[in-house]
């Protein structure tokens, strides 16, 4: 290959005499430009601030989701699809060919080419029209970073008009750029920035979309293909039916690499014959392109992008930071566990029941970080609900259709719907709020079949059995699930503190009703809080759960163990306290005391049919299967609510703790009935046992004598 004279620090003689003349014409060329006199719009000051900043402005980048090893590919987001990478990664014929398609003289001039300008001129002035813009390699990159860092239409608008003061503006930019990036870094720029047709934006996408390879890899042919596109992708597309246009410009490219040295005569000749072989691809884009083995995982990436839209860190609202997501060039790497949701799919019968009405869902997270580690429902992540259900809530539109089989719908979580009424897996707040206040475990009462309460306005629920009236402790009245005795706790502890602890646990109010009791007015008269009446995700009960099976210390959900940035290091984010964060990193605080959360997981073994250290469950519970099932130390609660229109179970050992459910989303009248109450129960304690199974057992930690009580 020949020398460049750019590596050899020698100028081309008489450039800028030259360069002078050139602008003096391309000046002639552009009347508006001659008018006002170059510079007029943009002072010299203007340029070098300007060029300053594109030295520094990298192009849109598309981010990259991976499975929780790192390596395995699952989906990508962007706007436009390109990956950066560096020119010792780009195969020399790519870089010798798009020289010899775009800028013979890119080695020799300062940006401007001088002899290019007047060439325009002259072909120009002779046709009455602008069929030859003169624009070098750097005057392309300009105009191309101008467009990508542009932040208002006006700019846009600016950076690619047809008009001679933007040509005149390239020019002055590409001069000061070149002062300030080698001729290898704005090859490498420009051919990071450049457009090659079919959502291929920079050399990688290009070379991955056309040929399903890395840009180091692609020959000569391919080289000169690409490089041919650049001019007009539409017009020399290799994928139309009809590849003559793109062979033409294809071999045009290919006598100008054997004109400036790069391939012999022989050659050319021979690699001219050859046709264009592709080999297409098309990338993926978004929650519904994953892989068809991975289609489950879509409500988990959908989740992710909720999540991302919520993080200050890339953005200043939801809308900037989705566009972080789509143009930063983000390395995403999953908590998800497959073998963690591989043992949820299989115990919800995710495959087997999607075509039910009925939602039936389970999400797993880890205690001490809050990294989710499965997200399973009977579901199909599809955007197709052409072949959906009949909508089951009568006072739907006929035009309404259902979310099964298939939805995109955030049932689990993690989005804008409520939830659904969670029963009494509510009695663990109730309980948690009473041991942080001091009240010990052994806390007992008198437990009618029916309670009438005076500080609640004289409600008066009542048990679902006779078989638990009587004298009933916290281990007791939790393992049987006792509405009366709860209900008197409650009373005991004020209703507000149990739902400000179960705000600190992560619970968040989304509907009307729920803010308004929920509200400092109106807490302390919300008696039925402790029965569940409340909507919840399961996402937010798994969540709370596992703070209390990490000794009180709540951590936010989060979906990722890595989020990194193009440069490979870490996303990051200062705290309101002033300190840098890893985006990726748990965020946690303590939220009960570690001897309360003991205490009431001590209590919340119970209802599994486990032994607790230190009290008596009274002789049954209302899942005793689960103990057996999961085949070490668990806790957890069941949850129904009235005419058992919603069931839930959630579950817990010290390594991870499962939330399921079963609705109907869309009428949550729609009773599951009593016949599938047992589904969420069964399906969180096979969730448990297969996910832990071949792990070390570990015990619960003990809850100190004093918050036991005599």
């Amino acid at each position: 290959m020949r020398q460049p004279l750019a590596a050899t620090g020698r100028l081309v003689p008489l450039f800028r005499a030259g360069l002078i003349a050139g602008i003096v014409l391309a000046a002639a060329a552009y009347p508006l430009a001659a008018a006002f006199g170059i510079g007029a719009k943009t002072t010299a000051d203007a340029v070098r601030e300007k060029a300053s900043m594109l030295r520094d402005v990298r192009p849109a980048q598309t981010s990259y989701v991976y499975a929780s090893d790192g390596r395995t590919p699952l989906t990508m987001f962007y706007e436009e699809y390109r990956t950066y990478v560096p020119l010792s990664a780009i195969s020399p014929h790519m870089q010798q060919a798009i020289v010899a398609a775009e800028d013979t003289r890119f080695y020799t001039h300062h940006g401007v080419d001088a002899k290019g300008v007047a060439r325009a001129f002259v072909v120009n002035s002779q046709s009455g029209g602008v069929s030859q813009g003169a624009s070098t390699l750097t005057m392309q990159y300009v105009r191309m970073a101008l467009r990508d860092s542009a932040t208002t239409p006006k700019e846009v608008q600016e950076a690619t008009a047809q008009t001679s003061m933007r040509k005149i503006r390239e020019m002055r930019t590409a001069i000061d750029l070149e002062k300030k990036l080698s001729k290898p870094e704005i090859l490498e720029r420009y051919l990071n920035s450049a457009y090659f047709g079919h959502r291929a934006y920079g050399i990688y996408a290009a070379s991955e979309i056309f040929f399903s390879k890395k840009p180091k890899d692609l020959t000569q042919v391919e080289a000169a293909t690409l490089a041919g596109l650049v001019k007009s992708p539409s017009e020399y597309d290799p994928a139309s039916s009809d590849q003559k246009a793109a062979t033409d410009r294809r071999n045009y490219v290919l006598d100008r690499m054997q004109v400036m040295g790069y391939i012999s005569p022989d050659m050319v000749q021979k690699l001219k014959r050859e046709p264009i072989r592709l080999d297409l691809t098309d990338p993926p884009r978004d929650c519904t392109a994953l892989p068809e083995k991975y289609n489950s995982w879509g409500f988990f990436c959908d989740y992710l992008k909720n999540w991302w839209s919520a993080q200050p860190a890339f953005g200043e609202n939801p809308l900037e930071r989705i566009d972080a997501l789509r143009r930063g060039g983000y390395k995403i790497v999953l908590s998800l566990d497959p073998k963690v949701q591989e043992a949820a799919e299989k115990n919800i019968g995710a495959k087997e029941s999607t075509g039910s009405p009925f939602a039936h869902g389970l999400v797993a997270v880890e205690p001490g970080t809050g990294r989710v580690k499965a997200m399973a429902v009977n579901r199909t992540y599809s955007l197709d609900l052409s072949n959906n259900g009949e909508h089951t809530n009568p006072n739907a539109t006929s035009k309404m259709k259902s979310n099964y089989p298939n939805t995109v719908a955030p049932l689990l979580g993690g989005g804008t719907l409520p939830g659904y009424q969670a029963g009494s897996t509510f009695k663990m707040f109730v309980m948690l709020a009473a041991l942080d206040q001091g009240m010990p475990l052994s806390t007992a009462f008198d437990s009618p079949h029916r309670y009438q309460s005076e500080i609640y306005n004289g409600w008066a629920p009542s048990n679902a059995s006779g078989a638990m009236t009587g004298r009933q402790t916290m281990w007791s009245g939790f393992g049987k699930s006792v509405n009366t005795y709860f209900v008197w706790l409650e009373e005991q502890v004020g209703a507000e503190k149990a739902v400000r602890l179960a705000e600190r646990l992560g619970l968040r109010w989304r509907t009307d009703v729920d803010r308004d009791m929920a509200s400092a007015e109106k807490a302390n008269t919300w008696g039925a809080f402790t029965l569940g009446v409340s909507d919840a995700t399961p996402l937010e009960m798994a969540n709370a759960y596992a703070a209390i099976a990490a000794d009180g210390r709540f951590c936010e959900a989060l979906p990722v163990l890595e989020v990194s940035q193009p440069d490979g290091t870490p996303a990051r984010y200062i705290t309101a306290s002033g300190m840098v964060q890893e985006v990726a990193k748990p965020r946690c605080r303590q939220a009960v005391t570690a001897d309360a959360a003991r205490a009431a997981t001590d209590a919340a073994r119970c209802p599994t049919g486990d032994t607790p250290a230190k009290g008596s469950c009274g002789g049954w519970s209302t899942a005793d299967s689960v103990r057996g099932t999961v085949g070490r130390p668990v806790a957890g609660k069941t949850g129904t609510t009235d005419s058992t229109r919603s069931a839930w179970f959630v579950g817990y050992t010290p390594e991870l703790a499962a939330a399921s459910f079963i609705a109907d989303p869309d009428n949550p009248f729609n009773a599951v009935g009593d016949g599938q109450s047992q589904r969420p129960i069964a399906a969180v304690a096979g969730t448990l046992h297969d996910a832990l199974e071949g792990q070390p057992v570990r015990q619960f930690p003990e809850p100190s004598d004093a918050i036991v009580g005599g």
